[in-house]
């Protein structure tokens, strides 16, 4: 076990209030690209950049796009929780973690047994009627598994995913609850995110506690800041220190 890997482990032992606050590295182990990485979703080549794709204007317009790349996605074998999501679900059931603040749409957390999963971004598997508010899961539309457009069986309007669309706003009650649980925080772990993305990455100022850890494989804005910098992947460094805490 690696310095740093055993100063975390010490950290959490020592800990009874820590929250995680996770981003799109926390699934790369799980098979699932992040964003900004060398082989992020940003530097693959698509006919439509994702991030118009990701658009609320244009999932109004074009909701197909959409769906086309979430079949993409959902259709990667091995996709599952890796060993990040399951030490966290691990230390939720021990008492020592208190919340998961995720910039992650996929759901692996609660896949992994995480009860308190607060989603910046929402969820990809929770869905929505954009007529008549129907709320659903991607399990009752198969056509949207397969990439094609689901329509709401009461109204006919197109369905939408619960995510929050580049040009919408985060849920205030989901972004109270994030604030609330970092300033309460006696440990912060923040892992797998740029720390890029507003208003997500300002939630690490309300932290005001003395351990504050980043775990990212690149440096982050607020790396100056951290008590504990490590550039491991998440998961491996979880897995080496699971029986010490």
């Amino acid at each position: 076990m690696s310095d740093d890997a055993s100063t975390l482990a010490q950290w959490i032992d020592g800990s009874h209030d820590i929250v995680f606050f996770g981003g799109a590295g926390v699934s790369t182990e799980s098979g699932i690209p992040d964003f900004r990485g060398a082989k992020g979703f940003y530097h693959q080549e698509r006919e439509i950049p994702l991030e118009r794709v990701l658009s609320i204007d244009f999932f109004s317009a074009c909701p197909g796009a959409y769906y086309a790349w979430f079949a993409e996605q959902t259709a990667r074998e091995g996709v599952a929780p890796n060993a990040a999501h399951r030490f966290l679900a691990g230390l939720e059931r021990a008492g020592k973690l208190k919340a998961v603040v995720t910039q992650n749409i996929d759901g692996l957390h609660q896949a992994a047994g995480s009860k308190r999963v607060l989603e910046l971004h929402g969820n990809w598997t929770r869905l929505e009627c954009t007529g008549c508010g129907a709320r659903s899961t991607i399990d009752d539309f198969d056509e949207a598994r397969a990439g094609r457009v689901p329509h709401c069986p009461s109204c006919s309007a197109v369905v939408r995913p619960d995510i929050v669309f580049y040009g919408e706003a985060l849920d205030p009650a989901t972004l109270e609850g994030a604030v609330l649980a970092i300033a309460g925080a006696d440990m912060l772990i923040v892992g797998g995110t740029s720390l890029a993305v507003y208003p997500a990455a300002g939630l690490i100022d309300y932290y005001q506690g003395g351990r504050l850890v980043l775990m990212n494989a690149t440096p982050t804005p607020y790396d100056g800041r951290a008590d504990l910098i490590i550039r491991e992947p998440i998961g491996r460094v979880f897995a080496q220190i699971q029986g010490h805490v």
